[in-house]
């Protein structure tokens, strides 16, 4: 059994499929936050969103992190903090759907602080850039995260080395490969992987993160 196989039920339309959905749940959760609020009230709203929708059990933890908590590491604990006029937070999900395992996260701001709105874009520049440069070129996990090292430093910021990416597929992706994207020393096939990039400002008092697959598949559809 291979780092990048995939299990007997592996179907690629129902994964296109439980990303796009994900996506949407990504959306719709972040357009019900709003200054006041906790980061558990936060999942309250999540667990509410899973309830109506297609999402079968969650194959890790959603991370819903708030202002300074947009620094954590994906274990770390949030500091106790409600969402401000001018904040910035981030959704992580990894809801399973069609027996599928769906991961997008993507970073939003409240107000108009232009170095939270820049860093939330940067976060996705930074991965289309380096989703862009595996495309065109073969190369490995190690290879991807110091290309993401340069363009994030390009924009000003510190990529954070420890939100470093993963695989996915059918559920459990594990029982072919628990460790982190880096440390693939193969040429990382579409489908297989999690891209996720973590951003912090110079100061260390927010970060952004974006994430989602490496695919040559259209997430539109």
């Amino acid at each position: 059994m291979g780092v990048q196989d995939f299990g007997a039920n592996f179907d690629l339309k129902k994964l296109i499929d439980a990303k796009n959905i994900a996506r949407e749940m990504t959306y719709e959760l972040s357009s019900r936050l709003s200054p006041g609020m906790t980061e558990d009230e936060a999942h309250k709203a999540y667990k509410e969103i899973c309830s109506r929708s297609l999402v079968e059990k969650q194959w890790h933890p959603p991370k819903l992190r708030f202002g300074p908590n947009t620094l954590c590491n994906f274990r770390d604990v949030s500091v106790p903090h409600v969402l401000k006029e001018e904040d910035i937070f981030f959704i992580d999900i990894g809801p399973v759907i069609h027996g599928h395992e769906a991961d997008y996260g993507e970073t939003f701001v409240v107000g108009n602080i232009f170095e939270q709105k820049n860093i939330a874009l940067c976060s996705k520049k930074v991965f289309h850039e380096v989703a862009d440069y595996w495309k065109k070129n073969k190369t490995t996990g190690e290879d991807l995260y110091r290309y993401a090292k340069s363009r994030a430093e390009h924009y000003g910021y510190v990529l954070n080395m420890g939100s470093d990416g993963h695989r996915i597929g059918d559920f459990p992706h594990h029982i072919h490969f628990k460790g982190a994207l880096p440390e693939t020393n193969e040429f990382i096939v579409p489908n297989a992987w999690i891209l996720e990039i973590h951003l912090y400002n110079q100061d260390r008092t927010f970060g952004a993160f974006f994430e989602d697959i490496l695919t040559d598949e259209n997430l539109d559809s």
